[in-house]
């Protein structure tokens, strides 16, 4: 099913200049298009739209250890709480947490990288509010956390 999440800022890159109104369509794990809302609602008539406080941007990629918790999957939950989808090799080591990141889809990088909203890319997305705290985060095209 395709569906449009769409948010009063969208960002390509965190470091990118926000467009007002815009929306990222995703079919199953991938982007299918970035851009305005309006166009996006015009060209997938029949996606589901998702409306999101904040800002709309690529999901981020957690750069230090995982946060403590009772078990593996408890860390993996917590990290796409922060609005990450990917961590780095050398802070999954652990034992099972190798094995609970994959499970979730979440990506084990061996060095950080650039994250970006890209046509046909990974459908990796987060919202952040006005603090910079993660509202949604969307991995490999599945909503994986809402705050309540």
């Amino acid at each position: 099913m395709l569906t449009i999440h769409a948010a009063d800022q969208v960002r390509v890159t965190w470091d990118s200049v926000p467009f007002e109104d815009g929306a990222v369509a995703v079919e199953g794990s991938r982007i299918a298009a970035v851009g305005p809302l309006a166009e996006l609602a015009e060209r997938f008539p029949a996606a589901r739209v998702r409306r999101w406080p904040g800002v709309l941007g690529p999901a981020r990629v957690h750069e230090g250890p995982l946060p403590d918790a009772p078990t593996p999957r408890e860390q993996v939950h917590a990290v796409l709480k922060l609005g990450a989808v990917a961590v780095l090799a050398e802070h999954a080591d652990a034992p099972g947490l190798r094995a609970a990141a994959e499970r979730n889809d979440v990506v084990v990088l061996t060095r950080p990288r650039a994250a970006v909203l890209a046509d046909l890319g990974r459908a990796d997305l987060a919202v952040l509010d006005d603090g910079g705290d993660c509202v949604a985060t969307v991995c490999a095209g599945r909503l994986v956390h809402r705050r309540r």
